[in-house]
Formats: C-alpha cells, structure tokens, sequence
C-alpha cells in the first residue's frame, strides 16, 4: 500500500472538510476548481473568494442573536467591520452588503468614509468607531465626518491627553465617545500592560473629572481588547471580568453609556484539525454580562464586535508553483517556490504565523517533509512548520514529470497585503503577484476576473523614481 498525501491527511483530520476537498484529484476551495484558475491565470497569484465574507458576518450575527435570545438578553449585538485587516474597496463592498457598521484606526480611514458614502455604500446613520491613536489630523477629520452628518460616529479615547487635544479643535456638536481600557498582557509578553487605552484603576476618576459635567462629550461605549484573542482560558475570562466591572462602575455614573465592546479576536481555522467552540463562547459572554448586570441592577449594554480578521482571513489564498527541489544534505529537502514568502504572507515571516498549507495535485503521491523556501536572497524567506505537526509535508515529485507541483497557502486574507505594501517596492524587487477576485452571480455559478495584474518593472521603477526608463 502506498503512503500517499492523500492517506496522511485523510487518517490525520476530518476530510473533506468546509472549504476544502478534492474534484478529479485536484484540490477546490469551496467548490471552486484551483487546476481551472493555475490554467487561466498562471502563478504565482492570490485571490479573494468574496462570498465566504458574507458567510462569516452571517454566521457571527446568528450566533449572537441566538445567545440574546437564549439568555433573554436586553441588550443588542452590532458588527462592526475592522478596515485596516483589508481595505480593498471589493472586499469592504461585500462586507457592507450585511449592512455592518465600519471601524477606523488612521485619519485617512475617515477618507475612505466619505468615499464609501459617495459611493452611496454608506448612509449617515452607519455607526462608524474611530479606534487608534488621535492625531491632530485624525481628531480634525472625524470632527469633520460628523459636522457633515455622520450621527454615530464615536471616538475610542486611547489616551487621556486625547480629550485635550479635542477639545483644543472647538467642536461645533456635542460629541459621542467611548473608552479604551488598557489590558493586561499574558505572562510571556515583552511588557505588563498594552500600550494601547487607560488603565483602568485611572478609568472612573479620568471620567468623573472630564467627562462627567462635560456638556461637549457623551460617553457611550467602554472597549477593551485582547491580543490573544477572544479564547476560554484563564486569562480571557480574567480581563473581560475586569473590562465588565469597569463597564458597571461606570454605568452607574453614566446613564448615557450603553454599549460594551469586546474589539476583535474570533480565530480562525491555520490547520486542518482547527477546533474552536463559537457558539459556547458567545453564549458564556452574553450569560456573564447578563448576570453581572441583574447582581448590580444596571441596564444590559448593546454588545460591539470589531471582527477583521475572522470577517475577511479565510477568504483569501496565494497559489505558487514549485520551481526546483534541493537536497541540501540527507535529511533536508527544499520545495523552491515562484514568489518570495516573506513578500507575500509576511505573518509567516514576522510573528511566525500559520496558515492552511496544501498541495493543489500530486495527493496520490508519497509524501515527505520538507522545506518551502522563496525566491528572494534572505535567509529567512522560508516555511518549516506548521502548526499542528510542526513540520511541512508534502508530495514526492520528480523534476522529470510533465506537471509541476501547484501549493495554496489558504486563509491568507486578512492583513498579508497591508503589512506587505501591495503595489509597492518588495524585497529584491520580487513583484506583488497577480489579485484575482473570485465571487458567485445570482445562479451561484463562479465568476473570476483579474482586479490587477502581476506588477511590471515599469511600476516599481516609477516608485523607485526611475522615471525615464
């Protein structure tokens, strides 16, 4: 019996499995044939598959209204949208057809605002939570989006100088804003306590001091955030209890604040055998914020999620082609790939993060660890590891057969391009790869085209201020 690819994973996980099976020994990517897309397009290219968007919006949103309900809660639940995890125009296009409220974190974000409203995507009455921190530029611009009509727009104060700085820029309107309570790191973390919001033994007095008798600012929304995520250990649950007492001491001071934000932090799936219990642990934040309120005899809050990357992460997916393997001695075998990693999926690169790596063919081969090195000159343009095995394994090829070996890193969508610098300068000069955009008309047939091609020289010339060549 061979030791095929095919046999490792279907004896490792569940397969086939959402998202991913196989159609005449080919891998798809919900339901979309991959051979079809490396025969129309070529490689290297990344895509985004636009109706997995509208699936994650769809499955948060029920899930959170099935814990209200569940729980008899009075508060509602909002989604918020994070635009700096993609900003593609298509991609937020899509997310707004679930008529989710958007969040900010830069001054040229407010830009992109006013473009969507142009556009006729937004109206007035979007809820629009401005995150990050202020400057001048950015106070001046948010200031500008509500003296323009935009009646849900809410600064996230991050720091407590900010309020100064605002109030230095005489705002014509009252103004509504939220506080960011500052969170403690875990354990393993190079610092104590985020840079990012007030601490909270600072909160209440900060409030009581220059909020409170303020006739300028309405506090609406207290947020917090945890890197790590939102996950059922120890940690977790200890700083959303902190963030939740806060809400309460607060909202017993403050009749008009009435929505807690749990900022962002859904996983998701970087391995095959991915398992992550969603729907426990709405329901364990919904029940808890529910009890805490009846025990101090305050008014549910709305409940604010900023959910980016589990809006937008699995549905993107870059497709290589293996151009040479190298036995560099008798244990270590590299698969050199056509693009370079660390300009692509730069997580891999910077903070070591995993991704759903699978061949596209060859799954009746026999398999073997290897290597997947790129294409650039540095050392570190490699991937070794994956998250579950802690090693890559991958079909056996020989360079003599007529087909090439086709990868896919999947659930690539979410900040790869914007911490890459898409359409900028890369790594020696390695271009961005072709972007197709994949979506489904109204028969649910696949419709794909080209949103850009591969980049030239031309362009990075032009960057580069080589205008006369």
């Amino acid at each position: 019996m061979k030791n095929t690819y095919f046999n490792l994973i279907e004896q490792s996980y569940y397969f086939p499995q959402e998202g991913f099976d196989l159609r005449d020994k080919y891998l798809t990517f919900h339901g979309v044939s991959l051979k079809y897309l490396i025969e129309k397009h070529g490689t290297p290219f990344r895509f985004i598959y636009l109706p997995k968007i509208s699936d994650q919006i769809k499955k948060a949103r029920n899930l959170f209204n099935r814990a209200i309900k569940n729980n008899n809660y009075n508060g509602q639940y909002h989604f918020c949208y994070c635009t700096k995890c993609n900003h593609f125009y298509h991609v937020i296009s899509e997310a707004l057809k679930q008529e989710v409220n958007l969040e900010t974190s830069s001054a040229f974000d407010i830009d992109l605002i006013l473009h969507l409203y142009k556009e006729k995507k937004i109206d007035k009455e979007r809820i629009i939570v401005h995150n990050g921190y202020k400057t001048d530029e950015y106070l001046e611009k948010i200031l500008f989006l509500q003296e323009k009509g935009f009646v849900n727009s809410i600064i996230i104060f991050d720091t407590v100088n900010e309020i100064t700085r605002l109030q230095k820029l005489n705002p014509k309107h009252k103004v509504k804003i939220g506080l960011r309570m500052a969170v403690n790191e875990e354990a393993q973390s190079a610092y104590y306590t985020s840079r990012l919001g007030i601490r909270h033994t600072q909160m209440l007095e900060f409030f009581n001091k220059n909020i409170k008798d303020n006739p300028g600012f309405e506090l609406k929304m207290l947020h917090f955030f945890v890197d790590s995520g939102i996950k059922d250990t120890l940690y977790y649950w200890g700083e959303f209890q902190k963030a939740l007492k806060l809400y309460i001491d607060l909202k017993k001071e403050c009749e008009s604040l009435d929505s807690f934000n749990l900022g962002g932090g859904f996983p998701i799936r970087n391995h095959l055998g991915f398992e992550y219990n969603y729907e426990y642990m709405i329901n364990e934040i919904i029940s808890s914020i529910k009890d805490a309120c009846i025990k101090d005899n305050v008014k549910e809050p709305d409940i604010f999620t900023e959910f980016g990357k589990y809006t937008v992460g699995e549905a993107g997916a870059i497709i290589f082609k293996v151009l040479e393997q190298k036995q560099q001695n008798d244990t270590e075998t590299w698969y050199i790939i056509n693009n370079s990693l660390m300009n692509t999926i730069p997580d891999a690169w910077s903070i070591h993060e995993k991704f759903i790596l699978l061949p596209i063919n060859k799954w009746e081969n026999e398999y073997q660890r290897v290597n997947i090195g790129g294409i650039s000159c540095d050392h570190s343009d490699y991937y070794n590891s994956e998250d579950l095995n802690q090693e890559v394994l991958l079909p056996k090829y020989s360079d003599d057969d007529e087909e090439p070996l086709y990868l896919g890193f999947f659930h690539t969508g979410a900040y790869q391009d914007a911490i890459s610098g898409y359409g900028g300068i890369k790594h020696c000069l390695i271009p961005s790869p072709k972007h197709v955009i994949i979506d489904r008309d109204e028969k649910g047939n696949i419709v794909d085209y080209i949103y850009r091609e591969e980049q030239s020289a031309q362009q990075m010339f032009r960057i580069l201020g080589y205008d006369k060549l």
